[in-house]
């Protein structure tokens, strides 16, 4: 800060005399904001308050004036500027071709790097900040219940001001982000050249699946197989080569090369000759690093956040840390989940593996092989036209009048995903939201209609919290948790779009357990990432190799602590396999508040109609998390009601004849 004191106190004085007393508090509020951003070239303290003199106002008119200015112009400036980081990026999301080596330079630019001290420099900032008051993440929470929307609306304005980063701060953040996600989007496994044990390969011809993602649905898929688990200890291995980095960079998105996961070793596929191999190294964790490296730098222009780890929980989530923690320890600490292991070893007749943390025997899926389902997505969808173009009739489905699906679909545009997939909303309403995942040369696949109907989630939401909101400060939902919690609400009702039905009676009672299974193998991931970041920060110099074996070590102390107990096998780091660990900067946790809230949101559409009440939901805009529950939903965020549902699930399940 480059104002002192008095001259602050000077300028309040000048300002409540031309307004009057009754507007101090508010005159106070605002010069003190403007102080803590001002800097030296800026302007000198006259500079100050002259600016202040100037445009603070206590004139209704002038300020009804200034909100709507801001309301108009920054859809526009945010949305054109989104649209141009899509473009840059378009080759690197979307399967559209090779990637030149410009593609990346076009990646790391950031179109939004300069808006923040731009705004600061021609003094829009300023104005928000001398005029709007900032409230504190306990006053959100506290008092946010009963203001008005036009206040949460003017909340939010002021928000996007709170920091004053440097372009190059941010746009070294980007740089970092588009290289890790770059790695994370082009690694795959071509599993047609991958090994057993025997040297025999036990996947079809052409399969290639993507880190994690892919090769986690490849082994949930394998439950409904009677011969998959010899396959699913090959993906286990391949996963674990992948966590310590031993995975040979060579087998990396190339299918020239045969590898056994079991043994470290790689052959030519031509020959069968065996070829030396070096591993991986720490490739991934270099990647982790340097996004660190890159929100460390940025670090000090967030005085009341100074480290990702407060801006992901204080900012972006608003929801304290400790909360969130103490969630997620409920949820893995939950005394069910070993009636529900016991369930599990029964169903399969074994003892349990590390990677039944993935189990899908509980979903009506798990009865339908992974070969008949790609079947019939593919009849369905030969491309990607033809999911485009069956949107109105998937959302219909889903419970949406013609009228607004056929809205729905027209703001939504499919692509081709050239990672595992995403959604993209837009940023100002003539604009459309994408939905990006991958089609196969043969046609859509089941892994991909699972994924797009995820990401339709995504996009759904996208759309109404964009186009149907009153303010365009408020749109979108309260933090990333709540836009996964509509994607999973979509994503459970993928075999139903199919025309698929279980038909067993005690489905319900299954899908509880299911239910509270998905959301502990989610909350140990979400513990590891959190306890990765707190390492980083406590040791900043380390670098990539000390990161490394950092992070298995928190692995193996997050399963022995809460899996162990459960499955019966130790030192496990299968936890820290998600992809979103490296490129996304402690987004998991937002998966477990998304499981939880989605849950919540289930349980509410028991009785109500998806389709009549998710725009609803939407349209309250991005309010804090706990207001925008107690508004949709009548209730805070809290795991107690899955946990309990599993409870009575099981003792339900036990006192029938057959768990089968």
């Amino acid at each position: 800060m480059t104002i002192s004191t008095s001259a602050q106190a000077q300028t309040v004085e000048k300002l409540v005399k031309q307004w009057g007393e009754a507007q101090r508090d508010r005159i106070e509020t605002g010069v003190r904001q403007v102080a803590l951003r001002w800097r030296k070239e800026d302007g000198d303290e006259q500079a100050f308050q002259s600016f202040c003199l100037k445009h603070f106002t206590a004139d209704s008119g002038e300020l009804e004036a200034i909100f709507q200015r801001f309301q108009k112009n920054l859809e526009s400036l945010y949305g054109n500027l989104h649209r141009i980081y899509r473009d840059f990026n378009w080759m690197l999301h979307v399967d559209a071709g090779p990637i030149l080596p410009i593609d990346y330079l076009f990646g790391s630019y950031d179109a939004f790097a300069h808006v923040s001290e731009d705004m600061f420099k021609t003094g829009l900032a300023f104005v928000a900040l001398l005029n709007i008051p900032l409230h504190s993440l306990e006053e959100k929470n506290q008092d946010g219940l009963h203001w008005s929307r036009r206040k949460w609306a003017e909340l939010r304005l002021v928000e996007k001001f709170a920091d004053r980063v440097p372009a190059a701060v941010n746009q070294q953040r980007t740089r970092a982000y588009t290289l890790a996600d770059d790695y994370i989007s082009n690694y795959n496994i071509y599993m047609d050249h991958v090994l057993d044990p025997q040297g025999q390969r036990l996947f079809p011809e052409g399969l290639k699946l993507i880190s994690h993602w892919g090769l986690r649905d490849e082994l949930k898929a394998r439950y409904a197989d009677q011969e998959g688990l010899a396959r699913q200890e090959v993906i286990f291995q391949i996963m674990k080569r992948i966590i310590s980095q031993e995975i040979p960079a060579i087998v990396v998105n190339n299918p020239k090369v045969d590898w056994n996961p079991f043994t470290n070793e790689v052959f030519d596929s031509r020959s069968g000759r065996k070829i030396a191999a070096e591993p991986e190294g720490v490739r991934r964790y270099r990647f982790w690093w340097q996004v660190f490296q890159a929100e460390r730098a940025a670090d000090a222009y967030y005085p009341d956040a100074p480290s990702l780890i407060d801006r992901r929980f204080k900012r972006d989530r608003e929801i304290p840390e400790a909360s969130v923690e103490a969630l997620i320890v409920s949820i893995l600490s939950a005394p069910v989940l070993k009636d529900i292991a016991d369930l599990i070893r029964r169903r399969l007749g074994r003892e349990l593996r590390p990677f039944d943390i993935w189990y899908t025997g509980f979903k009506p899926r798990s009865h339908f092989p992974e070969e008949k389902l790609d079947a019939l997505v593919q009849q369905r969808y030969p491309n990607l036209e033809a999911f485009q173009k069956d949107l109105p009739n998937i959302l219909q489905q889903l419970g949406f009048s013609q009228e607004k699906a056929r809205f729905l679909a027209e703001h939504i545009q499919v692509d081709p995903a050239r990672g595992a997939g995403h959604a993209m909303g837009a940023r100002m309403r003539s604009d459309k939201a994408h939905l990006r995942t991958r089609v196969p040369a043969g046609g859509m696949n089941y892994k991909g209609f699972n994924i797009a109907i995820h990401e339709l989630g995504h996009n759904v939401e996208q759309v109404f919290s964009l186009n149907g909101i009153d303010y365009y400060t408020l749109e979108g939902v309260p933090n990333t948790a709540f836009t996964e919690a509509f994607a999973f609400v979509f994503q459970s009702r993928d075999l139903a779009l199919l025309g698929l039905e279980d038909g067993d009676s005690r489905q319900e009672l299954l899908q509880a357990v299911h239910t509270l299974w998905s959301a502990f193998e989610i909350a140990g991931v979400s513990l590891v990432d959190m306890k990765a970041w707190r390492w980083l920060y406590a040791h900043p110099e380390a670098g990539p190799e000390a990161f490394r074996q950092a992070v298995l070590d928190i692995a193996r102390e997050v399963w022995n602590t809460y899996f162990a107990p459960v499955l019966g096998s130790r030192d496990e780091t299968l936890l820290a396999v998600y992809s979103h660990m490296v490129d996304a900067g402690m987004y998991i946790p937002d998966y477990t508040l998304g499981q939880v809230i989605s849950f919540q949101i289930e349980r509410y559409l028991k009785h109500h109609s998806l389709g009549e009440e998710m725009e609803g939901m939407c349209r309250l805009g991005r309010l804090a998390p706990q207001v925008w529950m107690q508004q949709a939903l009548g209730e805070p965020i809290q795991a107690d009601g899955m946990i309990q549902e599993a409870e009575q699930a099981v003792q339900q399940l036990k006192s029938m004849k057959s768990n089968r």
